[in-house]
């Protein structure tokens, strides 16, 4: 359980020709790792679930483990919509040595709280020695789980030790908390809100803005640790334009482009997922300049139609 803190990257998944590039996901989880984040995680939002086959994404959570070669700890995102599907994975991840599952609130169903739990519940029965981090995200989701149904399921199930929180409610946290005790790992998941939260008790974040600036993202979380606030305020100021550029287009539209720009994988996606605008592309490139990300372009020397301009240039 105390491996489960600081910055847990949700990494993208990277595809080239249509199928997961191994190659790119090596360059990734070196980079994080040198960077100095705290654990990864693959499967969940960012790394596009959705558009994966359940083989594809027993496949990316076995790679990630043989590439991360225990450094850190893996996040599995092994949660569906369906139980069967999630308790598959949730096994699957747990066989091939992730070192816990984060489980989504099932979507586009809108169950009700008891149904919440009953789910929950039943995952965490699955794997009992395995370390469950439910992931609540109402905007995606459709529904909240609600505080007193996250306190049930960590009384009823020890192995449900956390909650990734995606929502700008800070107020849910310190609520959180204070009824499922102050011992529950909650982990921020709206970028921005990062240090707000862990100021407030969450022990760390899973935010796609690591993707980017891992190093500051890993070193924020530790600061914020350590109770060195002022100085993770600095570094909270700092990532905030990068935070917001996440959400310029969809999740993670902006991330795949501009990592493709930096070498690190080809810009792409699977359907309906698409590139996005040139308007918004331009937006990225200047962030992506502006936190050295990519090398800024030089610009062209003005066009001299008239050879007596020349002394005034």
């Amino acid at each position: 359980m105390s491996e489960f803190k600081g910055s847990i990257v949700p990494l993208v998944t990277p595809f080239k020709n249509g199928q997961i590039d191994e190659a790119a996901m090596e360059r990734l989880i070196e980079r994080q790792i040198a960077a100095g984040s705290h654990g990864l995680s693959v499967g969940g939002t960012t790394g596009e679930p959705g558009t994966l086959s359940l083989e594809e994404r027993k496949y990316l959570i076995e790679l990630a483990v043989k590439l991360i070669k225990g450094r850190v700890p893996l996040l599995a995102g092994t949660g569906t919509l369906r139980l069967d599907e999630t308790l598959e994975i949730t096994r699957f991840a747990q066989k091939v040595g992730a070192a816990g599952a984060l489980v989504i609130t099932p979507y586009y169903i809108k169950p009700n709280q008891e149904g919440l739990y009953r789910f929950f519940g039943q995952v965490a029965q699955a794997v009992p020695d395995f370390p469950i981090v439910l992931y609540n995200i109402p905007g995606r989701a459709g529904v909240e789980i609600k505080v007193e149904t996250a306190a049930r399921l960590r009384r009823d199930f020890p192995n449900i030790i956390g909650l990734k929180h995606s929502s700008k409610d800070v107020e849910y946290v310190s609520e959180l908390l204070r009824t499922a005790g102050r011992d529950f790992r909650v982990f921020c998941g709206l970028e921005a809100l990062t240090f707000p939260m862990m100021c407030v008790g969450a022990v760390g974040t899973i935010a796609a803005t690591a993707n980017w600036l891992p190093q500051e993202t890993a070193q924020m979380c530790q600061l914020t640790l350590e109770g060195k606030y002022q100085e993770a305020l600095e570094l909270h100021y700092y990532g905030l334009e990068a935070n917001d550029a996440i959400f310029w287009d969809t999740n993670p539209i902006p991330l795949k482009t501009v990592l493709s720009w930096m070498g690190l994988l080809e810009k792409e996606w699977r359907a309906p997922l698409g590139p996005t605008t040139p308007e918004i592309e331009a937006r990225l490139r200047r962030m992506a300049e502006s936190y050295g990300l990519i090398p800024k372009k030089e610009p062209h020397p003005p066009v001299l139609t008239d050879p007596a301009q020349k002394e005034y240039v």
